[in-house]
């Protein structure tokens, strides 16, 4: 494995307003004596026709129309029930994180749904995998995907493993990792694509020995704390766009109040290109982006980290002068 550190391209952080397009209802509720919301959206991928938000806190995968605001639909992903209880909850979630649209591979014709936990814990290593249809639509029941070995190898070089995102870039997947008080630094940890469709389409899990590279990304500082990833897109131009919050918490176990949320332009070693602050502020752990006339158009997703409170679908978009310097919101 390299480690791989870079100089940074610092430019100066414009500000964006994005427009709230919806909350996530849900028909039923998550869990018995719950509310009928999705409350800790962590992963957004948007298909043809569907929006899939996974949530950190749930042992499901909510589903919701691509268009329109009609109430969203629960995929079960493992058995079981969570507690209700705040930390015997947190003790006992899968902690799901990062939600990634497979390309088509062996067996999965019309692609596939991974969905990615974030090895915070060595409980915190269970993850999934679904058949989409050509339309996007979750055809077969999920398959159990075992991260265990594969993070083993990757916590021997990334100090307080947490990954958060997880993007396709190229002939590479790409892990986010998300940085921490005492290690600020996030991370992308590439690995081959090709091996990792290998070992999901025969239904195993990923392999502690697949090749691996890490990239540093120093993203600054809101408020004295670090922003760190929290979730990632690929660009058709070959750049990622991240979303990035600073949390004051004492490590990635821990919540902690959200002083700042940002999404950053990258180009594809890491280097920061574009950074952007939300105002107001929105705890964002899910993004979804595309380019189209010129534009990077954003679906954002929230984590209120309280049950109480639903997460929301937010809307933002940038565009960027002759000059490259000045970003606006759509």
């Amino acid at each position: 494995m390299s480690l791989t550190p870079f100089p940074l391209q610092r430019k100066l952080a414009t500000m964006i307003r994005p427009r709230i397009l919806r909350a996530l209802e849900l028909a039923t509720t998550p869990g018995a004596g719950g509310p009928r919301h999705l409350a800790a959206g962590s992963g957004l991928v948007a298909t043809k026709s569907f929006l899939y938000v996974v949530a950190d806190d749930e042992l499901q995968l909510g589903c919701f129309p691509r268009s329109g605001d009609a109430v969203g639909t629960l995929v079960r992903l493992f058995p079981g029930e969570l507690p209700l209880e705040h930390a015997e909850r947190k003790r006992a979630k899968p902690d799901l994180e990062a939600l990634l649209h497979l390309p088509a591979f062996t067996n999965y014709p019309d692609g596939a749904l991974l969905v990615v936990p974030s090895g915070s814990t060595p409980q915190r290593c269970r993850g999934a995998l679904l058949r989409l249809d050509a339309d996007g639509a979750i055809i077969s029941v999920p398959e159990c995907i075992d991260f265990t070995g594969l993070y083993a190898a990757l916590a021997e070089q990334v100090p307080a493993l947490n990954i958060e995102g997880a993007v396709i870039s190229d002939d590479a997947l790409l892990l986010l990792h998300r940085g921490t008080r005492a290690h600020p630094l996030s991370a992308l940890i590439e690995l081959p694509l090709a091996d990792v469709l290998v070992g999901l389409g025969a239904r195993a899990a990923l392999a502690s020995q697949l090749p691996h590279s890490v990239r540093w990304v120093d993203l600054g500082a809101m408020e004295g704390v670090a922003l760190s990833i929290t979730d990632g897109a690929s660009l058709a131009d070959g750049r990622l766009v991240v979303s990035a919050v600073a949390e004051h918490a004492a490590d990635s176990y821990a919540d902690g109040p959200c002083l700042g949320a940002a999404v950053a332009v990258l180009d594809r070693d890491g280097r920061v290109c574009e950074l952007h602050h939300l105002q107001p502020t929105f705890k964002i752990e899910g993004v979804h982006a595309w380019l189209e006339d010129g534009r990077i158009h954003m679906l954002l997703v929230t984590d209120a980290d309280d049950a109480s409170a639903p997460s929301y679908l937010l809307e933002a978009g940038v565009y960027a002068t002759a000059e490259a310097g000045v970003r606006v919101n759509l």
